[in-house]
């Protein structure tokens, strides 16, 4: 009898202390998230509801280590290597410069990206359906609206003759888009002011410059720098009373004109399945890299208000999202 209640006090005891150990959740994968700032947190955000509906919990199975480099690719290498040593699961890179700079920086690191530049062309993957390497995620074709979005501001704006653009020379997309935003120029008749800049202060001290009767509007280029100063843009333009032509809508619901280009949130949601497989043990180099081509009008209407301007109704009926 003794013996019989003695063994079962010892299961007791052994079950209790090992409830608290099967009880323990498994350690959250630790990505590194690296971007150039501004509308690009959108598609963060969109990644997270992409997680979230993989079934993944922030907190539980990951946690997502941001580092906004403010367009600074020094500080975009200094934090791949980091992350590296840290030994983060994976690098979430957004931005052609940035990617290239965090793959450089990096030896091991599986990298998930977003980019708006074809990255076979830019030498990041050997093709895209077979990445081949250490990097694989989502395409959206950023320089090849750059015509497009010119054609629009000029029919938004039938009466505009001269459009200026700030970006980095040493970006090859954005000299890329500046020769087709040139040759589009040419042919609806506008002339087109480039400003070259190398730094974030070089490009504030361009937008503080601008004067009042040098342009007609602001046009975006895929610039990771520019678009990191998104919002110091928009303000500017404001200040100056200068309508804007831009990439991602976020920034016309935060008082920019009007956008021509893809939907950030949808891009960083499509791109949490790669995040989920790599974390699950599947190779970047097996995942095959998905372009994303639709896109999307954006009109702010208090904008055009504010900015004396009245938006043509043929292009307001194509608009999917008007700001009121």
């Amino acid at each position: 009898m003794f013996k019989t209640v003695f063994c079962l006090a010892l299961g007791t005891v052994l079950i209790a202390l090992a409830e608290p150990v099967q009880a323990q959740p498994s350690k959250a994968q630790r990505i590194g998230v690296i971007l150039p700032g501004g509308p690009l947190y959108g598609i963060v955000e969109g990644l997270r509801h992409g997680l979230k509906e993989l079934g993944l919990q922030e907190g539980k199975q990951f946690t997502l280590a941001m580092r906004d480099t403010k367009g600074d690719l020094k500080a975009a290498e200094e934090a791949a290597r980091t992350f590296e040593r840290e030994k983060v699961s994976l690098l979430y890179v957004m931005a052609s410069s940035v990617i290239a700079a965090a793959k450089a920086a990096t030896v091991n690191t599986p990298i998930v990206f977003c980019i708006g530049s074809d990255p076979v062309a830019f030498g990041l993957v050997n093709d895209f359906a077979t990445p081949g390497g250490r990097l694989t995620g989502v395409h959206y074709p950023v320089k090849d609206l750059t015509a497009k979005r010119l054609e629009i501001l000029k029919e938004m704006l039938p009466k505009i003759s001269r459009v200026l653009t700030i970006y980095d020379p040493k970006s090859p997309v954005a000299v890329e888009g500046a020769a087709l935003a040139r040759e589009e120029a040419k042919r609806l008749g506008l002339k087109l002011i480039e400003r070259h800049v190398n730094s974030v202060d070089e490009l504030r001290k361009a937008l503080q410059e601008i004067k009042s009767k040098e342009t007609d509007a602001l046009f975006y280029l895929a610039d990771a720098m520019v678009v990191g100063q998104g919002q110091l843009i928009i303000d500017t333009a404001k200040a100056k009373k200068l309508p804007t032509m831009l990439q991602d809508q976020s920034l016309v619901a935060k008082g920019g004109l009007a956008s021509y280009g893809q939907n950030y949130f949808e891009i960083g949601r499509i791109s949490a399945k790669y995040v989920q497989r790599i974390l699950n043990g599947t190779p970047p180099k097996d995942l095959k890299i998905e372009t994303v081509d639709s896109v999307e009008l954006a009109i702010n209407l208090q904008t055009a208000k504010q900015l004396g301007v009245t938006i043509p109704p043929q292009v307001l009926a194509r608009a999917q999202k008007v700001i009121k």
